[in-house]
């Protein structure tokens, strides 16, 4: 098996996973190490692991979970098993009846693990030319994914190439696969709302400048596409609470290209139709800080990895 070499903590750094109180604005940290770089939490309620909430997070190419409330004194995060899985990256999601973990690999697939088993299923399909698939949601009723797919442009695709990302949907398993934005602009981030009537997502289709990312949403069938940020910031990442109260997504200063980590970023809020933003939490991190949905089920708290130094 080919050794692979997965991002790393500077000397100093630390990766520290934090929870959110949107109406007091309280910071509570659930789990912090020197060690290693653990990203994109999902919250989860799953049957499997009993009556718990759990943060899930992904870190070299594995999963784990702790509890919200915090790891008890003298353990470390557990292990979730996802078959022969070992290259997960930070696009996940969790079904909402917490049967199910739905992850995206180095091999360019999304895959299903069961967590009651962790036998893994691959979702996708391998196309004609080279395509890369990244999971960003599900939809409320568990049966359709949000992803981006990207197709490298030019012959001998590699790191750097130039391709077209836009936004897609798939069954659970695996009918259809449909494109839903047509366009040469980049585009992240595509996730289901849980009222499965909007998919959000950020991307540069307004822009006439390189990187300046804004959020959008569009109908699950690719229909009605409005922008919803309108400022000289890099906005990304953007995840709708349950109930449909707040949307908070993670904002780059002005100039940055795409999401990467070791930024000064904010986390911000704004109603999910748009409107003025709000700034909750300034941070060290982007890359792995929110890429995926981390909402209480209760809608009145979220989850973040921020890095600092």
């Amino acid at each position: 098996m080919a050794l692979r070499s997965w991002r790393s903590l500077a000397s100093g750094q630390v990766s520290r996973l934090v929870v959110f109180d949107v109406a007091t604005g309280d910071r509570t940290l659930v789990y912090e190490s020197g060690d290693a770089v653990f990203e994109a939490p999902n919250w989860v309620v799953s049957p499997h692991w009993g009556d718990d909430e759990w943060l899930v997070v992904n870190q070299d190419g594995l999963m784990y979970r702790l509890p919200v409330d915090g790891l008890p004194d003298g353990t470390s995060p557990i292990l979730v098993p996802t078959g022969d899985i070992d290259s997960s990256n930070n696009d996940h999601v969790v079904s909402p009846d917490g049967h199910h973990l739905y992850i995206s690999a180095e091999d360019k697939h999304i895959h299903e693990v069961s967590l009651a088993d962790g036998t893994a299923r691959r979702v996708t399909h391998d196309h004609d030319q080279p395509f890369n698939h990244y999971l960003h949601g599900i939809s409320p009723d568990g049966r359709t994914l949000s992803y981006i797919g990207l197709e490298p442009l030019g012959p001998n695709p590699g790191p750097g190439t130039p391709a077209l990302t836009n936004v897609f949907t798939i069954g659970i398993d695996g009918a259809d696969d449909t494109q839903l934005t047509f366009s040469d602009k980049p585009h992240d981030g595509a996730e289901l709302d849980p009222s499965g009537e909007w998919i959000y997502f950020n991307s540069e289709r307004a822009s006439d400048r390189p990187g300046h990312a804004q959020l959008f949403r569009c109908r699950p069938d690719g229909s009605d596409i409005r922008q919803l940020t309108f400022d000289e910031r890099v906005n990304w990442f953007p995840h709708v609470a349950p109930g449909g109260r707040d949307l908070v997504y993670v904002s780059y200063p002005a100039g940055v290209l795409g999401h990467p980590a070791d930024e000064e970023v904010l986390l911000r809020r704004i109603d999910p139709e748009g409107g003025a933003p709000t700034d909750l939490v300034a941070l060290h991190g982007g890359q792995g800080t929110m890429n995926v949905a981390s909402w209480s089920p209760d809608g009145t708290r979220f989850a973040y990895v921020e890095y600092p130094a």
